[in-house]
């Protein structure tokens, strides 16, 4: 691509070039954001400005001082940034056409929260966690504690823990991050209320005989009965781990089908319009 060359004279080519060099800086961006690699790499623009500037203004002795540094800088950014390199390297690995971000951080909270509720089973550690689609959940956000931090499953096992203040009421996820915890939800008033059992041959995934509904399991349907929102719920009398999403609720989720129906319902393409 000639830079020279008019904008009104772009052709496809040009444009496809742009938006391919455009979407790989703006995933390399997205991969350092909010760490220590966003100061450095301030720091290199500021050296890269100041060998422009010294070259504008024939300021010669830092141009000759830049000049000894600057050709040092790609070993400089491969040593400073081998970790993040590593991580794109990687991505690339598992699939030679990058997928869109949005779809790589989904699918990172997600797994964060599938590794909570397999951990919160184990313990036998009551959890409701709800995570916003388009209906937004700031009515039941307000009426917990504001945290706004990143979903991880080490917050969230800490945040359900027995004997800590928040353990108490749900866990409102919007987008990748946790909003508020220690919220209330409303139960559901229904008398008969849709529960769907597993699929498949799991003796475990079988139609039981009777499933007791206690208070986290109707607040999970109530809340998805007012709201398009899917709520994870994890008994802390039997460990079970169940979905709740449009007024039903469907126990007995293994890690990995709670990992696909969360999938299924918060990133595959028309998922968000799923409830319409």
């Amino acid at each position: 691509m000639d830079l020279a060359q008019p904008l009104g004279l772009l052709g496809w080519r040009d444009l496809v070039d742009l938006l391919v060099v455009g979407l790989i800086v703006y995933n390399l961006l997205l991969l350092i954001r909010g760490t220590g690699g966003v100061r450095i790499l301030v720091g290199i623009l500021v050296l890269a400005a100041a060998a422009w500037i010294a070259a504008l203004l024939r300021l010669d002795t830092l141009q000759a001082s830049l000049n000894y540094l600057l050709p040092a800088l790609p070993v400089v950014i491969v040593v400073l940034f081998q970790n993040q390199i590593r991580r794109v390297l990687a991505r690339v690995g598992r699939n030679p056409l990058l997928r869109l971000t949005a779809e790589q951080a989904g699918e990172s909270w997600i797994e964060e929260i599938v590794v909570a509720a397999q951990a919160l089973s184990v313990r036998r550690l009551g959890a409701l966690i709800v995570i916003e689609r388009i209906d937004g959940l700031r009515d039941y956000a307000e009426n917990g504690i504001a945290l706004d931090a990143v979903v991880s499953h080490d917050l969230l096992l800490t945040i359900f823990a027995h004997g800590t203040p928040l353990h108490d009421g749900a866990v409102i996820v919007q987008k990748d991050r946790i909003a508020a915890a220690a919220c209330f939800l409303p139960l559901t008033t229904r008398a008969g209320v849709s529960i769907e059992q597993g699929v498949g041959n799991r003796p475990e995934a079988r139609p039981t005989a009777k499933f007791e509904l206690g208070t986290r399991h109707r607040a999970a349907i109530g809340a998805t009965e007012e709201k398009d929102a899917v709520v994870v719920v994890v008994s802390e009398e039997t460990g079970r781990i169940s979905i709740a999403h449009e007024g039903r609720l469907t126990p007995d989720r293994t890690p990995r089908e709670l990992r696909d129906q969360l999938s299924e319902l918060l990133l595959a393409p028309g998922a968000a319009r799923s409830s319409e």
